[in-house]
C-alpha cells in the first residue's frame, strides 16, 4: 500500500491549503511532483526515503487535493514564486526552516524558483528532467513544439483550453502521460485513476492552465531579472533526466543548469521523463548519495 507508514495532512497557506503526505524520520526532505500528477509519482520510493529522511510530499497548488484559488490576468496566484511560498510555509508548519528537495516536472520549476526566493532554506536540491524553463522557450523549435505541445496549448487564452479539456479530463490526462516512449506502462492503475479523479475537480483545469500561463509569462519575467542581476541558484544542484526523454534529445541539460546555478552535477538516467515511476531504485540510489552528503 502506498504510503502506509505516511500521515496525511492538510495546511493552510494564505488563501489556498496545501494538501500532502509526511512520514520517516531524520533530516527533512520536500518532494514535488509534476504535471498532471499529484505526490502519488513518490509511491515507489516513499519508503526506502522515509528509512533516512523525515519525508514531506504535498500536492503543488492547483493539483491534487490541495486547493485551487482564483487566478488573476498576470496569472499571479499561480506563478513558481507564489507555489515556492505555498511549499516553504508547509516546511516552517512543521518546523524546518532548512531543509533538502527533490523536484520532478512542474516542481521542479517551483524548486528551482525556490531556491532562488528562499536561498537560505534549500540545502541541496535535486531536479528530475527540466532544463531551465526560459532556456526552453528561447531554444523552442519545431521538434520541441511538437513533442511538448500541452506547453503551446495550456497557455491560450480562457476559456479554449478549459472547454476542451474539461469535455474529457480523463482523456487529457491519458494522452499527456501516455505519450511518452513507455506509454502508460509505468503508471500504477490506482495511481492514473486518481490523476483522471484530480484533474475533473470544479477548478482543476483552470488551475492548470494558469500554471502554465505563468510559465509563459510573469515566470519568465522573473527569470530575466535573476540572470540581469546575476543571481544564481547557490545551493549544490544535481540534476537527472530520463535518456529516453525530450531533455536528452532537445537540450543540454548539464550547461543550461550551469547558467542559472553556480554547482552543477548530474546524468542521464535509463529511463523516459517519468523518473520516479521508470526507475524508482536507481533514483532513490542518487538521492541518498547526494543527500546523506549534507553535513549535520
Amino acid at each position: 500500500m502506498p504510503f502506509e507508514n505516511f500521515t496525511p495532512f492538510r495546511v493552510a497557506v494564505g488563501d489556498v491549503d496545501i494538501f500532502g503526505v509526511k512520514g520517516g524520520a531524520g533530516p527533512p526532505l520536500l518532494l514535488l511532483h509534476g504535471h498532471p500528477q499529484s505526490h502519488l509519482i513518490w509511491e515507489r520510493c516513499a519508503a526506502q526515503l522515509a528509512e533516512h529522511f523525515t519525508v514531506i510530499a504535498t500536492d503543488l497548488r492547483g493539483y491534487g487535493a490541495s486547493g485551487k484559488p482564483p487566478s488573476d490576468a498576470a496569472h499571479l496566484p499561480y506563478s513558481k514564486r507564489a507555489m515556492a511560498a505555498d511549499q516553504v510555509a508547509v516546511m516552517r508548519h512543521f518546523g524546518f526552516e532548512k531543509f533538502l528537495v527533490c523536484a520532478h516536472d512542474r516542481g521542479a520549476r517551483v524548486a528551482h524558483r525556490m531556491a532562488l526566493d528562499h536561498a537560505e532554506a534549500v540545502e541541496r536540491l535535486m531536479l528530475l528532467d527540466i532544463a531551465p524553463t526560459l532556456a526552453m522557450y528561447e531554444a523552442t523549435d519545431r521538434t520541441f513544439a511538437t513533442l511538448y505541445f500541452h506547453w503551446f496549448f495550456l497557455i491560450q487564452p480562457q476559456p479554449l483550453p478549459e472547454t476542451l479539456i474539461g469535455a474529457n479530463p480523463a482523456a487529457y490526462v491519458d494522452a499527456v502521460m501516455g505519450s511518452r516512449h513507455a506509454g502508460l506502462a509505468p503508471f500504477e492503475p490506482a495511481a492514473l485513476d486518481a490523476y483522471r479523479a484530480a484533474l475533473s475537480q470544479p477548478g482543476a483545469v483552470h488551475a492548470m492552465c494558469e500554471d502554465y500561463r505563468a510559465s509563459a509569462s510573469i515566470d519568465l519575467e522573473h527569470d530575466r531579472a535573476d540572470i540581469e542581476r546575476g543571481n544564481k541558484i547557490g545551493c549544490p544542484l544535481r540534476v537527472l533526466w530520463g535518456d529516453k526523454g525530450v531533455i536528452e534529445k532537445c537540450f543540454d541539460a548539464l550547461a543550461e543548469w550551469r547558467h542559472v546555478a553556480r554547482d552543477v552535477s548530474g546524468r542521464a538516467l535509463s529511463c523516459g521523463h517519468y523518473i520516479p515511476e521508470e526507475a524508482p531504485d536507481e533514483l532513490v540510489a542518487e538521492m541518498l548519495s547526494f543527500f546523506e552528503a549534507v553535513e549535520r
